[in-house]
Formats: C-alpha cells, sequence, structure tokens
C-alpha cells in the first residue's frame, strides 16, 4: 500500500504473492472484516447432497438383487435392475417424486459409483430356475432388511470357496519375476478349503482355511469360533441372521448341522434366523463377492505351502480391511447323520416359516427357520 501504483504487481513478481490474495488483503485492511472463500459454493451440488437418502435407497432396492462376476475376476457386481427400474422403484417405495429424482443418466453414474454394473452375458443367469424363487428372494429382502433396521440383529453371509491345490502349480496371473511351475496339476502336496463369514454391514471378512472336509461340524464350529472371539465387540446382539446357500452339508434337512445349530443357540444364548438363498442363485449371496478378492491377490504366485496361501489371504484387503485368517487343523469326518426320533427332537426346538405372504408360496419352511433361545 505504501508503493502505491504498481505495488501489487512488484510484491508479486519479488515475493511471488498472488495478486488475487494481495487485493483481498487490502479489503480486509480497509474494511476490518477477515474474507473467507466459499469453495464450496462454486458449481453444482451432487443430488445425494439435495436428497441425502437418496445413495442408501438405492442400496436397499438394489443389493437383494446382485450377484458378482461369476468368474471371480472382477469386484464388479451385476444386478438386473436397470437405472429405470431403480428409478420407478424409487417413486413406487420411497415416496420420491419425478420432480425430485435426477435423470436416468445420472441414476446410471449413481449406480456406477456404488459399484453395481450390468452385464449381458448368458453365463452370469442361472441355469434353472426353482419354482419358488421369487418367492424366497422377496422373504429375503425381508429377512436382510429387518438385521439392517434392527440393533440386536447380526446379519452373516457363510460359504466356501472351491477346494485349491497346494504345489508348485500355474494358478494364472502375471509376475514380474520368471517363475517356472510344474507341466500339470496331478499331484498336489495337499488341498485347502477356504470358508468365509462375511459381516455385509461392517465388510468385514474372516477366513477359516482347512485340509479336511467341509462338513456340518466344520461349520457349526467354525461359527462358534467367531463368536467367542466376537461376541464382545456385540454387547446388544440378541439374534444372527445366516445368509447361506442351500448347500448338502449345511441345509434346514441336514441333520447334524440342524442338531449342532439347536446346540449353539443353547449354549451361547443367541437366537438364530436361516435365511437361504434359492437353488441356483448361490452368487447373489455377499460372500461371494470377496473371493474374487482373494484370487487375484494369490494369482501369478505359487502356492507351494499352506502358510503360504494363509499368508496371500492376510494380505488380501476388502474395503481396505485385511481379514481374520485361521487355520482349523481338526479333521471332521463325512457321513454323521440323526435318526428320525433323534431329529423329530430337534424339529420341535425349530419353527419354519409356513405362512408366508406370498399367494403362491405361503410354505417356505426349507428356506427360513428360526431357532430361538427360550425353546425347550
Amino acid at each position: 500500500m505504501e508503493l502505491g501504483y504498481g505495488g501489487q504487481l512488484l510484491a508479486q513478481k519479488e515475493l511471488g504473492w498472488d495478486r488475487n490474495t494481495i487485493r483481498k488483503g487490502i479489503k480486509e485492511l480497509i474494511s476490518g472484516i477477515s474474507c473467507i472463500d466459499n469453495y464450496s459454493a462454486r458449481g453444482r451440488w451432487k443430488v445425494e447432497e439435495h436428497l441425502p437418502n437418496l445413495l442408501g435407497d438405492i442400496k436397499k432396492l438394489v443389493d437383494s438383487q446382485s450377484q458378482t462376476d461369476p468368474s471371480f475376476k472382477s469386484q464388479r457386481l451385476y444386478t438386473r435392475l436397470t437405472a429405470s427400474q431403480v428409478r420407478k422403484l424409487l417413486i413406487e417405495k420411497f415416496g420420491y417424486t419425478d420432480e425430485q429424482l435426477p435423470t436416468e443418466e445420472t441414476m446410471r453414474v449413481k449406480l456406477n459409483d456404488l459399484g453395481y454394473r450390468l452385464k449381458r452375458v448368458a453365463k452370469v443367469l442361472p441355469q434353472k430356475k426353482f419354482p419358488e424363487t421369487d418367492a424366497i428372494f422377496e422373504q429375503l429382502a425381508i429377512v436382510n432388511q429387518s438385521a439392517l433396521d434392527d440393533p440386536s440383529i447380526l446379519r452373516l453371509s457363510l460359504d466356501a470357496k472351491a477346494r485349491v491345490d497346494i504345489g508348485y502349480f500355474d494358478r494364472g496371473g502375471k509376475n514380474r519375476v520368471a517363475t517356472e511351475t510344474e507341466d500339470h496339476n496331478f499331484h498336489p502336496k495337499t488341498t485347502i478349503t477356504p470358508y468365509g463369514i462375511f459381516l455385509p454391514e461392517l465388510d468385514e471378512l474372516f477366513l477359516y482355511f482347512t485340509e479336511s472336509n467341509v462338513t456340518s461340524d466344520f461349520i457349526v464350529d467354525v461359527l462358534e469360533d467367531f463368536w467367542k472371539s466376537e461376541s464382545w465387540r456385540f454387547p446388544s446382539i440378541k439374534t444372527l441372521v445366516i445368509n447361506q446357500d442351500n448347500g448338502t452339508d449345511n441345509n434346514s434337512r441336514r441333520t447334524q448341522f440342524m442338531k449342532r445349530i439347536v446346540e449353539f443357540v443353547h449354549e451361547y444364548q443367541l437366537n438364530i434366523r436361516l435365511a437361504y438363498y434359492p437353488p441356483y442363485h448361490s452368487k447373489y449371496n455377499p460372500i461371494e463377492r470377496v473371493w474374487g478378492i482373494l484370487e487375484n491377490s494369490w494369482n501369478g504366485s505359487i502356492l507351494d505351502e499352506v502358510a503360504t496361501a494363509l499368508k496371500f489371504a492376510q494380505n488380501m484387503t476388502w474395503k481396505g480391511k485385511n481379514p481374520v485368517v485361521k487355520l482349523v487343523t481338526q479333521t471332521y469326518e463325512t457321513g454323521v447323520t440323526l435318526t428320525k426320533e433323534a431329529m423329530s427332537a430337534v424339529e420341535e426346538q425349530i419353527e419354519r416359516l409356513t405362512n408366508s405372504k406370498h399367494e403362491k408360496f405361503p410354505n417356505l419352511g426349507k428356506w427360513f427357520v428360526d431357532i430361538c433361545c427360550g425353546s425347550t
């Protein structure tokens, strides 16, 4: 200011100051008011700023109808809903107006930002469709939403991945170091099966590896280990909602599995709700989304030892978090079953859904089962 005319230009040249900053400083000196830049007011606001619940409502609509890449080679999700259908459902189910919602193109961008993708490939379609498929998905949406809304319910997604050969074998992928492997995968040292427990709402993953069989006893033992180590974090949880596929070792008609689940409920005084995905649609189970990450983490490397596979699993990340990885060393026998009399006693302690709101298929007792800790 003492330099007068040309002082701003000289200060810029000699001291490297920005002329706009100098002008703002002079105005502050003259007016006595501190000037604050309002950069946040520039440009158009995102639609989620105007509608803060929009992204959450979109996820509620799409999550129940999403499945992972069936080849497990990408992290993308695919959904049967198009952007226009999502927009229409938001109006019908959540009370939005046509004027409030953005255009279909903006809705498509938001779906992509949330990680949902459309993929027109026949392989993503199930080979068969069970008659009760739609009814099961409708009930799954209700059960999973109740877990989201109720703080006393924790939702778990459980499933096993295909067995992995341990040895000097090529698993695909690329490596910066020239590596040679065996010509054929005929004689592995051993095989391991990854089994996962995934918490969809917390994006947390727990991986259990076994060289033995994934049986009913193994599944419940893994569930017990998870709850023993993590229950301290969930003091208000009274019910576990367990999403699974309807496999041979964990379906609701598997006598040993139901016996062990009932024992788990009474031992830990914890209610359990089994909610199965329909046949040929197991890839809709959220746990399936993490297997592609695991494949990508060890592809291009040689899994010559079990410890190597475990280390790669520990180093993988899902939503920025490393999984908890454990090796189960116990041996499990297959073919363990109950007598009809013993299973009848188990059936008396469980409640199957036989009166759903679906008009055509009210009896969904095979896919939705409640076990209450107060039952005797």
